[in-house]
């Protein structure tokens, strides 16, 4: 394809390690694929950077993802993937260790990228309480989201860890799913009116500290307590403590809010210019279906940026041109 052809068609081709790419995506998650896919099909030179470390991959489902509801994680990622790349988007393995002004995007013992506009999809991890059992079956019956696994454990004897704030909210949402939920108090101090409305709910509270999970079978059987009982129990949630992967965006002077989260608009755009963010990494309520979403606004709100720009570069040669070439324009006629 020749340049004068590029041109015509929207700058299709495809960027080389020495040229500038349109966006470097970093994140492959379900918030970078989806704002590849549209940047892609808007025919913009887009890179995408993955670590290869998805949050969800100890989870065998994904569920809530309209269409998509059941699969597993690895298999929704490998088919966003093949999508994306039909519309020329480069895909890099490695991990960016810094994104200076400008954009130049620094890997790991890899190249330097550079951009014109960035989007971070680096996504979150779970911090989780230091109990023998829950790292080891995290994701697969020690689970964190009602909505996305309470499902698959309708019905059956759960229990809430009283490890986080947030678990008596936890415990009293899942009362929907199930009869039989044990809230086991641990290390959290409960208030009278905790106390009252896990009652009300029809919730149990079991006192003592938790020594670790049972696990038989490749199965959680029961949570046993530092003073020997053991509660039979067939899933066990808990709320984590999650922790956004920002550094990248904190570094090029992203604001975080009261809560510690980088803060952006509706479309994704942090405070910083030419900065985009979406997902996990900005919003730890965000489900996979709510991550894409956020990616495709991300996007859209990219290309308007990007356009915007290419506009005003565009006017900007036209009048140097018609200076140049209309009667007393300097022509040397």
């Amino acid at each position: 394809m020749t340049k004068a052809t590029n041109e015509r068609t929207g700058g299709a081709r495809r960027a080389t390690d020495d040229e500038t790419y349109d966006v470097v995506v970093v994140g492959a998650g379900a918030a970078g694929l989806n704002a590849a896919l549209l940047l892609g099909r808007a025919r913009r030179r887009v890179a995408v950077v993955d670590a290869g470390e998805p949050r969800n991959a100890p989870a065998s489902h994904t569920h809530g993802f309209l269409s998509r509801d059941g699969l597993s994680p690895a298999t929704l990622l490998d088919l966003g993937r093949a999508e994306v790349a039909r519309y020329g988007v480069r895909f890099i393995r490695g991990r960016v260790e810094q994104i200076d002004p400008g954009f130049h995007v620094r890997m790991t013992g890899g190249p330097v990228l550079r951009a014109r506009r960035v989007m971070v999809a680096t996504g979150l991890r779970d911090d989780l309480p230091d109990i023998p059992g829950v790292r080891e079956r995290w994701g697969r019956d020690v689970l964190h989201c009602p909505y996305c696994h309470a499902y698959e454990v309708r019905d059956q004897p759960l229990a809430v860890l009283g490890t986080h704030p947030n678990a008596v909210h936890q415990a009293l949402l899942l009362r929907g799913w199930s009869d039989d939920v044990v809230f086991f108090r641990h290390t959290l101090d409960l208030t009278p009116k905790d106390r009252e409305r896990l009652e009300a709910r029809g919730l149990r509270v079991v006192e003592g500290e938790i020594r670790n999970l049972v696990v038989d079978g490749d199965r959680l059987r029961a949570v046993e307590l530092a003073d020997g009982r053991v509660v039979p129990r067939a899933a066990v949630f808990l709320p984590p403590r999650m922790v956004p992967y920002d550094e990248l965006l904190t570094r090029l002077g992203c604001a975080r809010d009261d809560d510690g989260w980088v803060v952006t608009d509706r479309t994704g755009r942090t405070g910083v210019s030419g900065v985009w963010a979406a997902g996990n990494v900005v919003d730890p309520r965000a489900q996979v279906i709510t991550a894409a979403g956020m990616g495709s606004a991300a996007a859209l709100a990219i290309n308007a940026d990007l356009l915007d720009e290419d506009v005003d570069h565009a006017v900007e040669r036209h009048r140097a041109t018609t200076a140049v070439t209309s009667p007393g324009g300097g022509d040397g006629r």
